[in-house]
């Protein structure tokens, strides 16, 4: 086992290379056929200069993601999967229209996503079965994670975040995959994930450790609130002054290490920077490259119209921009008020007024415009979007699923069905996958969880969702315990 000066106890697996459990037993099996652990990080690392590791449409096509995380549960009955010839109970109040693709129907909330449907696959088979993940915390914490916590109490409040908290999928991507030039590799913005009294649960880097936690951007205010967001500058982030001395210490005590006693593994890992790039990141704060992706001023006023000037419009567009600058992971968490009575996605109460007048037409507009935005840049062909919640509403409003209460126009959570939205990085366009029964409330056929769902976007960055990672307590555990979808790709 190789061990790092300074790292009690961590060995190369948990190096960004990254090790699969059938890797592990690989080597367990074969050492006595002279094969070791340097050999086989050796041969996997050409395999992947190669392109021969993975494999399968899609793998390898994104070079970064931006995630439009939609907490609270939007309803998809309300959105992208109405259903008619049904009671009014479950039918949505606003009328379907047409959409690019011929036969597909949205409701009136989406206008001009209507019509950029031709460049995203809509996913209206979302599914899971809840156990203790019937409310927003745990469902988070599993949508951003992967996994449920070993403490889920049946309404679904967790304790806050914790060290021995599995990963956000954006630091695992960010550590395995590091960016190719000095920059801030996973950024959060405008606001934490949050629920009640339980600030960032699944946002952060958990065991990895703190340096690889996402710099965090949540300027002050509310969603229409642009003073703020006019004013961002890179200053504003909120940076772990503890990470930066002691990863810098111990990144050049691997290098040592690993020159001195292990040229084979060097020259296997000498790609892949092990000693760089995340240590560069005080540095970056005082460069102009970095300075030049917040300054939303050098974007013309037609286009900053066209995002919306509201909070969640210029968060995408700010998104674009850290993309363009290098940024591994953008998550644009909206609302920007946990839990707002105006513009959050709970719609227990009031649904048609908020949907109508504020949550839908922000969405639409911000999202329609990033989207068109990224393809005609051709960002899109390298950039991964995916569009989700933790969860969908009920079919039927006014009624309880979760031990909430719900007004008659209001639905209450619903995890058995619910679509997400993925474009971008080798993904089909203008296609639907999955369908969901007639009254939506469970999946017709293709089923997708949300640990499929991390699994393919691992597999777009050419990461095998079977790549190990010691927890908190030196055990290996998979990034995700599911498998990628390539029918999702073209």
């Amino acid at each position: 086992m190789l061990v790092i000066p300074g790292q009690p106890g961590r060995d190369l697996c948990d190096s960004h290379l990254g090790v699969s459990r059938r890797d592990l037993l690989r080597v367990g099996g074969s050492a006595l056929m002279g094969v070791t652990l340097g050999g086989l990080l050796e041969k996997k690392a050409l395999s992947a200069k190669e392109g021969k590791s993975g494999g399968g449409p899609g793998w390898g096509k994104a070079k970064s993601i931006v995630l439009v995380y939609l907490q609270g549960g939007p309803s998809h009955l309300d959105m992208w999967d109405p259903k008619d010839n049904v009671s009014d109970k479950v039918r949505s109040v606003f009328s379907a229209i047409d959409t690019k693709i011929a036969g597909v129907k949205y409701t009136e909330i989406l206008p001009k996503l209507a019509q950029v449907n031709d460049k995203f696959t809509l996913i209206r088979s979302m599914s899971y079965t809840p156990n203790g993940l019937f409310n927003h915390t745990a469902a988070i914490y599993q949508m951003m994670t992967g996994y449920t916590t070993d403490k889920v109490s049946p309404s679904g409040q967790l304790e806050p975040p914790d060290p021995k908290d599995f990963p956000n999928f954006g630091a695992n991507i960010c550590r395995l995959k590091p960016a190719s030039t000095p920059t801030l590799p996973f950024v959060m913005l405008p606001r934490p994930l949050q629920e009640s009294n339980v600030v960032g649960k699944g946002g952060t880097a958990g065991f990895l450790g703190r340096a690889y936690d996402p710099y965090t951007l949540y300027p002050d205010g509310d969603d229409m609130d642009m003073s703020k967001m006019d004013r961002i500058k890179v200053e504003d982030l909120k940076l772990r002054q503890d990470v930066f001395v002691n990863r810098l210490e111990r990144r050049a005590k691997l290098r040592d290490t690993i020159n001195a006693g292990m040229p084979s593994i060097d020259n296997a890992v000498k790609d892949y920077h092990l000693n760089e790039y995340y240590d560069q990141a005080l540095n970056l704060v005082l460069s102009g490259k970095a300075r030049e992706a917040f300054n939303l001023d050098k974007e013309s006023a037609t286009l900053r119209a066209d995002y919306g000037r509201n909070t969640f419009g210029q968060s995408l567009l700010l998104a674009r921009r850290l993309i363009e600058a290098g940024t591994r992971v953008v998550e644009v968490v909206w609302p920007k008020v946990a839990n707002s009575d105006n513009h959050s996605w709970d719609h227990h109460v009031g649904l048609t007024d908020r949907m109508k007048k504020q949550s839908g037409p922000m969405f639409d507009t911000g999202l329609a415009a990033f989207i068109k935005d990224l393809d005609a840049r051709g960002l899109l062909s390298e950039t991964l979007v995916v569009c989700i919640g933790e969860f969908g509403r009920s079919p039927q409003k006014g009624v309880s699923t979760s031990g909430n209460g719900n007004s008659a126009d209001g639905r209450d959570h619903w995890p058995y069905c619910y679509t997400g939205l993925v474009a971008g990085a080798g993904i089909r366009r203008g296609a639907i996958y999955g369908e969901s029964d007639n009254t939506a409330s469970s999946p017709r056929k293709d089923p997708v969880h949300p640990g499929e769902l991390l699994a393919t976007i691992y597999h777009a960055f050419g990461i095998d969702p079977e790549t190990m990672v010691l927890n908190h307590l030196k055990q290996p555990r998979e990034l995700v315990q599911a498998k990628a979808i390539p029918k999702l790709f073209g």
